[in-house]
């Protein structure tokens, strides 16, 4: 095993093929350890997210160098079969590709049975192993901006089926009916670890297959009008209810999203009484204002931005980091911020919203969570104070707050594929500023600069976990910072990641404002701490 960082809590295992990976990863199933937290199976590597104050990475590492990963996983009992219509795209490459006619193509997919060996990138995405191998076919050269969902594809030793529209560079073959991604379904992805795959040819005479229903979508609530409510007035980007983060669903492909200023939005809730993961509105940028119908105290905290409360008598200007109260008939107002990009809205005893998976978190990526809050939306409180804390008066700002000329330094982890790169491309990353793009967003900070970072060479590598502030280089040498929303798995080395303790300064970089990365030490292995040290 090779042991590299990824972050300050996390670490990446590499393996010599699958079958190690996915043995290591069933032993830490049967067998956990103390201090891990999640595991993120991939084609070659675990990553690993831990507790460094239970369990430092030199001991982990050491721990699992101890495993056995000699043993094979068996394969589920549950079989799965998805109907295809092979009209890919990409078939007649393929065929191409492997030397083979498109009916032999067809003829190897379908006589396979397929295992899903992990899911990533997407949720629902299995990643399934087993077919032919003369199917091994590589990603495309220019990736596709947008694949359709139900899309069927080849990718190296892996076949797929895209669950939802995403960009991608798999050698579409063919598609399928079949919903592979359902939020109303438990579980909501089709295709679970150790699940076995068929799929059947929906043009062959005599073929048999079952397309199943989707499930009933859940109803929204009708919010009476006599109940404690905020009426939403106006919204020109959706709020979007966030809390602490889902964890958990990595089997799904569901990664944690959640608050990207997780200091403001624990505040918010302090401010107001309310418990630590109570649900608040992440808001981006100015002119979202509701009109409050219950007499309640909300908190705003975040970035800097003038907030107005109208009453029946006059207009205020509200003071942010402070308890506000509001009777019915106020309209509350917020403008455009002068520093930091997101605001957190809180009220005291909380939004009346229903977890999806276990959490109120939006993921703009996945298409996981709560709708998007738009004007005309009526957003319920529960309005109950029994059991709340005391409101809080002194709360205040973690940092100071980045405004759109500024250069905002990011501590960096260097890791785990920075030796992918040349001395000039790291050097290229620590030394030149980036600017952050109108392109950014909840996934991940699109950077421009004016050189490209290099690479050693064009080597393509197998898919692996990322995690949340990972700096990923893809093909045009322009990195993507990934924030909360970011896939669970990536195919672009990782040069390195941001420190958990900037990450809240992260959500909140303006587009136009410049980054400077500084590494907080050189790139190394981890090495694994000797038994003695360890006792």
């Amino acid at each position: 095993m090779r042991f590299l960082t990824v972050s300050l809590t996390s670490i990446l295992v590499e393996l010599a093929d699958l079958d190690e990976t996915l043995a290591l990863f069933a032993s830490l199933q049967a067998e956990p350890i103390d201090g891990v937290e999640e595991t993120v199976p991939a084609a070659r590597t675990l990553m690993i997210r831990f507790r460094p104050e239970i369990l430092p990475a030199e001991q982990l590492a050491a721990t699992l160098a101890d495993r056995d990963i000699s043993g094979r996983v068996e394969s589920a009992s549950q079989l799965v079969e998805i109907p295809v219509r092979y009209d890919g795209e990409d078939l007649r490459d393929v065929a191409e590709l492997t030397g083979l006619t498109v009916e032999d193509v067809i003829r190897r997919h379908t006589d396979s049975e397929f295992t899903v060996a992990f899911c990533g990138f997407a949720p629902g995405f299995g990643y399934l192993v087993g077919g032919d191998t003369a199917l091994h076919v590589p990603r495309r050269q220019s990736p596709r901006t947008r694949i359709p969902a139900g899309s069927v594809a080849l990718a190296g030793a892996f076949s797929g089926v895209y669950p939802q529209n995403s960009p991608g560079g798999w050698q579409i073959i063919g598609t399928t009916p079949v919903k592979m991604w359902d939020i109303d379904r438990d579980p909501g992805a089709l295709f679970q670890p150790g699940y076995r795959v068929r799929f059947i040819d929906m043009d062959k005479p005599g073929a048999q297959f079952h397309i199943p229903a989707p499930s009933p979508k859940a109803v929204a609530a009708v919010v009476a009008d006599d109940a404690p409510h905020f009426k939403v007035l106006s919204a020109p980007m959706p709020a979007l209810f966030q809390d602490l983060g889902r964890f958990g669903q990595t089997g799904q492909g569901v990664s944690a999203s959640g608050a990207l200023d997780q200091s403001a939005f624990n505040s918010a809730n302090r401010i107001v009484g309310n418990p630590l993961d109570t649900p608040c509105l992440e808001l981006t940028l100015g002119g979202f204002s509701f009109e409050c119908h219950a007499r309640t105290v909300i908190a705003v905290t975040g970035a800097a931005c003038a907030v107005t409360i109208k009453t029946d008598c006059h207009s205020l200007q509200a003071l942010p980091y402070t308890p506000i109260s509001l009777e019915p008939g106020d309209i509350v107002s917020f403008g455009q911020p002068e520093k930091g990009m997101r605001m957190y809205l809180s009220v005291r005893g909380g939004f009346k919203v229903a977890p999806v998976l276990g959490s109120a978190a939006t993921d703009t990526l996945a298409a996981v969570g709560p709708e998007a809050v738009t004007a005309g939306r009526s957003l319920e409180l529960r309005g109950e104070t029994e059991g709340l804390s005391s409101v809080s008066l002194h709360e205040s700002r973690a940092f100071e707050l980045p405004a759109a000329d500024d250069i905002v330094t990011l501590d960096v982890v260097l890791g785990p594929r920075t030796d992918w790169f040349t001395q000039k491309g790291l050097d290229t990353l620590t030394r030149q500023l980036w600017r952050v793009t109108p392109q950014s967003n909840r996934v991940g900070i699109r950077l421009s600069g004016d050189v490209a970072i290099e690479r050693k060479d064009k080597a393509e590598l197998p898919s692996e976990g990322t995690a949340t502030g990972a700096i990923q280089i893809p093909h045009s040498g322009q990195p993507v910072l990934f924030l909360a929303d970011h896939p669970l798995t990536g195919g672009y080395p990782v040069i390195g990641a941001v420190a958990e303790y900037h990450l809240d300064l992260a959500g909140q970089i303006p587009v136009n404002a410049q980054i400077r990365f500084r590494p907080i030490g050189p790139f190394a292995d981890i090495v694994a701490a000797q038994k003695s040290k360890m006792l």
